[in-house]
């Protein structure tokens, strides 16, 4: 991102410097669905995300330009301050997290500005609170350490934007390490960097530009299959607890005793655990093809078991198959969104132009095409 927009905006904005401070949005190579079946997921830091020049102004205002939409706006620090913009209350929330934990958060002018596409699962509110969490925790020596600024974020969305969000975004925007995926345990935030360097090969997200009407809570919906599967097998294996204790025999054992919608969502749980597990090993060994296999394996599952694709998924996936992609599949919940594709260099420009070309052709309008690399998290730029 260019560094220099967002400075030169800060001078006019407010007549000085400011501190700049950027983080990253993530995709997740493998694991969906996982985390709260008890599994891990597999993110990466990307070198896409939020940019922001900070410097406290000595009062208990917050002055903040947006650049992306053209707004300002000035609130206070207490509770009842909570601005009326809404792109506000992430930089609010944030500051009133850090503040209910003790920290002495006061008034500060900021300017800021994305790269990281909005509506495309790459995760920008939380590259957004990252860089605040990061920049205020510096500024005012509050003394949180990472995985408190992971839970600062998270909370500034269960609390101030309305989203019952999980850890792995503001995880892998803190967190993140160059040449490296987290494998992450959503539920303790035990964490191993697994390396990543795929050299011959490219990542590139692929963007449906589709987002269906998600309704009778369709997540919800296979969450509660996953848990009734997880207590069947319980009774006969007490220590299992949810689906990332469980293994295919255990399953088969209860296969008369659940319904078969449940046991098809329970049996993509098990298997998309069992396929991160391999992907991890096949990762520190430079195993790419097994790798792309695993994707490919889990993009079946989520359109087949899980049943979260779409018609434009499934048709990129298909597109990138008959292109001779390593691996390709929906990345996030599903309903929409983006494909994430690895890709060997020497095909990937035919990729590309395939799958725009066939795309508007069946769809009539063009999907969105992101390279991402994988990249540094949460820091200070100058």
């Amino acid at each position: 991102m260019d560094t220099s927009i967002v400075r030169n905006l800060f001078k006019e904005k407010f007549a000085t410097e400011g501190t700049l401070y950027f983080s990253p949005g993530r995709i997740n190579l493998i694991g969906e669905h996982t985390d709260y079946n008890g599994g891990c997921v597999l993110p990466g830091a990307i070198d896409k995300g939020i940019l922001a020049a900070i410097k406290p102004n000595a009062t208990q205002q917050v002055r903040a330009y947006s650049a992306d939409l053209q707004a300002y706006c000035e609130f206070g620090l207490e509770e009842s301050d909570k601005p009326a913009a809404s792109w506000a209350h992430y930089i609010f929330g944030v500051c009133r997290e850090m503040i209910k934990r003790g920290a002495s958060i006061r008034g500060f002018d900021t300017v800021f500005a994305g790269d990281v596409p909005l509506g495309a699962g790459l995760s920008s509110s939380a590259a957004l609170e990252s860089t605040f969490a990061f920049a205020l925790n510096e500024l005012f020596q509050a003394g949180f350490d990472k995985k408190e600024l992971v839970l600062i974020g998270q909370k500034t969305e269960h609390n101030y934007c309305g989203v019952n969000c999980g850890i792995m975004d503001q995880f892998a925007s803190v967190f993140g390490k160059e040449g490296h995926l987290i494998r992450l345990d959503c539920s303790t935030m035990e964490y191993e960097y697994i390396p990543f360097h795929p050299k011959g090969y490219r990542l590139v997200l692929i963007d449906s530009v589709t987002k269906h009407e998600l309704v009778d809570s369709p997540y919800n919906k296979r969450r509660q299959s996953c848990e009734r599967a997880a207590a069947a097998i319980a009774v006969e294996h007490p220590e299992v607890k949810l689906l990332g204790d469980a293994d295919m025999h255990m399953l088969e054992q209860v296969k008369d005793k659940i319904s078969t919608e449940d046991y098809m969502r329970a049996t993509y749980a098990i298997q998309e655990n069992s396929r991160l597990i391999d992907t991890c090993e096949a990762l520190k060994r430079d195993d790419y093809e097994t790798v792309g296999k695993n994707i490919y394996a889990t993009h079946h599952g989520m359109s087949k078991l899980y049943e979260v694709s779409t018609e434009e998924l499934d048709f990129l996936n298909e597109v990138a198959k008959e292109c001779r992609v390593t691996g390709s599949r929906i990345m996030g919940g599903g309903f929409g969104g983006c494909t994430i594709n690895l890709v060997k260099d020497e095909y990937y420009d035919t990729f590309i132009e395939t799958a725009i070309s066939r795309f508007k052709t069946k769809f009539g309008k063009e999907p969105k095409i992101y390279p991402v690399k994988i990249s540094d998290g949460a820091r200070r730029l100058s």
